[in-house]
């Protein structure tokens, strides 16, 4: 069974150190009962001890728990927030006065053979204010804090305590700044915005066994998130498939300024240490029916690692290295758009590891590039965020989807000296699963363009890392699938698939 609906609702939960989980009206009472109505319709059980008087509303032991599942034997989320005071200001507002600590029991039920894990945490907030303003059906939530601090207390695995020797975490974010506008209509939308200074976080963990250990220690600086979203009211929050039918939708972007970590590692295969830093990147990610959306990119990065198999220090830079991902999710009998692109912009290395192969400074060093955008369209004929429908299809010979069309919006590899580039698109006749052998029949073309490449041959033969018989060959296939282009050591290549399924390069026919 898939854990992503899981994953989402235990995320929902953790958010609960942070005023996300708290909607209300503009008295007291119905702050708080908006509140529990929210969480209860999100899959949360709400337990609490209510006192009200003056327009000042008492909510003691308060505490959430959810599964993880279908049920608390796939795993739970417990929460336990202590007391929550909401008072009602003469100007309209409620003030929210949340307890400093946040408890969490989490339950992490066996998958097959896997052992089960319990965690407990904390949630410490350092001078929380919180206040909720507008009008009923459309509040607007601002939080801050001095410090949030998130802990863990302890571990257990399969009946087996670790203890803080063995295994720790602490999350520490500085200068918390959070505002949500929450409007309640035929779905709930919710706009935020955060804001914090710095994070850190430490992690440790050693193998009971003794076999290894983990430590990781690193630090973020100059956070922000960005994001809105649907929620639809009244449906079942461990069923994607329904949610996204219902309107579900969100779409958020965090950004940092600066960052890095120190990672230490050693096991039965050996050990090692990485470190990186980076100027800091965005993370963008967004749901909806028209499929999920993955944007990272990472800028001024540096990795440095030194591992035990490795006989020397591995040394990488880059000006920015990104990933683009859109993924259709839903069955449609329509045509879905999908996308995946990544680049390393200004790639460099040391001039150790340039040293393995070419001690003698033969070929260019300069930074290198390498994209790859690639979009098409194609039809999903099945639920693969339905646990049953993935089953079916695990066990059955039938394609996912039908791929309709398929663009190459651009390729660079721009390194040793030569580049290659290159742009161009086919569709895709899935009638005609015979020309191809299985494969849904192309049309369509590719334009390709090198330079330098001959030259970097050459330097290649001389260095002794490519024999001239291969050399030789290589030159041979180069002519029969390019022509000359303009410029030196230049060359063209259009790479195309006609009506009658031919594959031709420049006009000559190849198949």
């Amino acid at each position: 069974m898939t854990r992503f609906p899981q994953v989402l609702t235990a995320s929902t939960a953790i958010a609960l150190v942070l005023p996300a989980a708290a909607f209300a009206d503009l008295t007291a009472v119905e702050v708080w009962e908006d509140w529990k109505s929210y969480m209860t319709s999100t899959g949360y059980a709400v337990t609490a001890s209510e006192t009200s008087a003056s327009g000042v509303l008492t909510a003691s032991d308060v505490s959430m728990s959810v599964a993880l599942g279908e049920d608390a034997a796939d795993g739970k989320v417990d929460v336990r927030m202590g007391e929550i005071v909401f008072t009602e200001n003469s100007d309209g507002s409620v003030s929210i006065a949340l307890s400093e600590v946040t408890a969490f029991d989490i339950t992490i039920a066996p998958e097959e053979d896997a052992d089960e894990i319990e965690l407990t945490m904390t949630s410490t907030q350092t001078a929380p204010v919180m206040t909720a303003t507008g009008a009923v059906g459309d509040v607007t939530y601002d939080y801050t804090a001095a410090q949030v601090d998130v802990a863990l207390d302890g571990v257990e695995v399969s009946g087996v305590i670790l203890t803080d020797e063995i295994a720790r975490m602490s999350m520490v974010a500085s200068d918390v700044a959070y505002t949500m506008s929450n409007q309640v209509g035929d779905v709930r939308t919710l706009s935020q915005t955060m804001s914090a200074s710095a994070l850190t976080y430490d992690v440790f963990f050693e193998d009971p066994k003794g076999d290894g250990t983990f430590k990781m220690t690193g630090a973020m600086e100059g956070l922000s998130f960005e994001g809105s979203g649907d929620l639809p009211m009244d449906v079942d929050m461990q069923d994607l498939n329904a949610m996204l039918d219902g309107g579900f939708a969100f779409d958020g972007t965090f950004t940092s300024t600066k960052g890095g970590y120190d990672l230490t590692f050693n096991g039965p295969d050996g050990g090692g240490t990485i470190n990186t830093a980076s100027d800091g990147g965005t993370l963008r990610v967004a749901m909806a029916p028209g499929g999920l959306t993955y944007d990272v990119a990472q800028r001024g990065v540096n990795l440095n690692m030194l591992m035990t198999e490795l006989p020397l220090p591995i040394s990488l830079t880059a000006a920015e290295v990104s990933t683009n991902l859109l993924v259709p999710l839903q069955k449609s009998d329509e045509e879905q758009e999908f996308g995946l692109a990544i680049g390393f912009d200004e790639f460099t290395m040391s001039d150790a590891l340039w040293g393995l192969f070419d001690a003698a400074g033969q070929l260019p060093r300069d930074p290198a590039t390498l994209i790859v955008d690639l979009s098409g369209k194609a039809k999903v004929l099945f639920d693969f965020l339905d646990p049953e429908q993935a089953a079916v299809l695990e066990q059955s010979d039938t394609a996912p989807g039908e791929l309709n069309a398929l663009t190459l919006n651009a390729l660079e590899l721009d390194a040793l000296g030569a580049k290659l580039t290159g742009a161009g698109d086919f569709v895709f006749d899935n009638s005609d699963l015979v020309t191809f052998d299985g494969l849904p029949r192309p049309k369509g073309a590719v334009n390709l363009s090198l330079v330098g490449g001959n030259g970097l041959l050459d330097k290649l033969v001389a260095m002794g890392l490519v024999p001239e018989d291969q050399a030789m060959g290589t030159r041979m296939m180069m002519g029969l699938f390019a022509v000359p282009g303009e410029g030196e050591d230049t060359l063209k290549s259009k790479i195309e698939v006609n009506d009658e399924g031919h594959v031709l390069a420049n006009g000559q026919r190849l198949r």
